[in-house]
């Protein structure tokens, strides 16, 4: 009777056994097939609204006008371009020289002369200047003078003589040193003629630049 128990015990209990390997055999297929299927987790790709793009091209466009309206137009003359020379045929009065200054452009671009030469007598082309530097005679309003290569601008220079000042320190001077209307290098033009040192004299007076 005791080993009839036994037995039944043992079927109960391998048949329970394989009832659990059964389940957990069955719950491992289930979690790799769920694996196997699920879709993958949607990338994310940053996309830039319209609104955004829109506005940055007509920055990015504007500031390319801008710079384009800044460099647009012929550039101002300087003397690296330039040959000068002087035409006194235009006569004189009361002890005062007039003559035409003509400026004319060397260089293969057109440029622009707008305003007053710096002028002044020198002992030489390198030499430092000679008593006042030329007044400006505004009588004649700056104007823009565009120089195409080969063409010139002319302005009024007026010299007086130095004998014409009995207090005047005589100085001879080889020639006018001439700076192009805000630049700082200059050109020369040889023509000796008496300076005053005393910087309280003012011989020269120059116009404004005009077409010639």
């Amino acid at each position: 009777m005791r080993s009839q128990r036994i037995k039944h015990a043992l079927v109960v209990t391998s048949a329970a056994a394989a009832a659990l390997l059964l389940v957990g055999c069955g719950g491992g297929a289930t979690t790799q097939s769920q694996a196997a299927t699920s879709p993958p987790a949607p990338s994310v790709t940053a996309v830039s609204s319209p609104a955004t793009s829109t506005a940055s091209a007509a920055a990015t466009k504007s500031t390319a006008q801008t710079s384009q309206t800044v460099q647009s137009g012929p550039a101002p003359c300087k003397a690296a371009g330039l040959t000068a020379t002087t035409d006194a045929t235009g006569g004189g009065a009361a002890g005062s020289v007039y003559m035409k200054l003509i400026v004319t452009n060397s260089g293969t671009e057109p440029c622009l002369l707008k305003g007053y030469a710096g002028v002044s007598l020198t002992a030489g082309a390198n030499g430092e200047p000679i008593g006042a530097a030329a007044t400006r005679d505004d009588s004649t309003p700056a104007v823009d003078v565009l120089l195409a290569p080969g063409k010139a601008g002319v302005a009024t220079l007026r010299y007086t003589q130095a004998a014409n000042y009995p207090d005047c320190t005589r100085t001879s001077a080889a020639g006018f040193r001439i700076y192009p209307p805000n630049d700082t290098a200059s050109l020369f033009v040889a023509q000796p003629r008496d300076a005053c040192s005393n910087t309280g004299i003012h011989l020269l007076t120059i116009g404004a630049f005009q077409p010639k």
